[in-house]
């Protein structure tokens, strides 16, 4: 039996054109103390749109608006899980983030400070938003 799971991501930008970032706590089982993209697993059966705004509700305290997806990832994470990841583009209604204990730090960036921080996993996801100009989508 194959292991299997969604998850949905938000690449969540403000009115000054910045991404949100989060640090995940340095005792966590999967890539302690990267810099992310707030989103996570959904439930089984989930919708991805709805699951999106609470794993970000969840993880950063903050609403968004999904504007669309960007970016459909498959991978095998380390712990042999099969994950097949959305990425939505959204508006932050707010910059007001609260952390959850999953994470440590926040902090909003620019497109190209965020393509130092995250792992370049992301640099694709980043790459769509620019080349296509999904500024203007928001």
């Amino acid at each position: 039996m194959i292991n299997f799971r969604v998850a949905a991501k938000s690449f969540i930008v403000n009115d000054k054109n910045e991404l949100l970032l989060l640090k995940r706590r340095s005792n966590d089982v999967m890539k302690p103390g990267m810099w992310e993209i707030p989103g996570g697993r959904l439930e089984p059966g989930e919708d991805p749109h709805i699951g999106v705004i609470r794993e970000t509700k969840e993880e950063a305290g903050i609403d968004i608006d999904v504007k669309q997806i960007m970016d459909v990832r498959h991978f095998v994470r380390s712990d042999d899980q099969t994950i097949t990841m959305l990425v939505f583009l959204c508006k932050a209604l707010s910059n007001e983030v609260v952390l959850s204990e999953e994470h440590t730090k926040f902090k909003w960036v620019s497109m190209l400070e965020a393509r130092e921080q995250i792992t370049d996993f992301f640099h694709r996801t980043i790459d769509t938003y620019e080349n296509l100009d999904m500024k203007k989508l928001l």
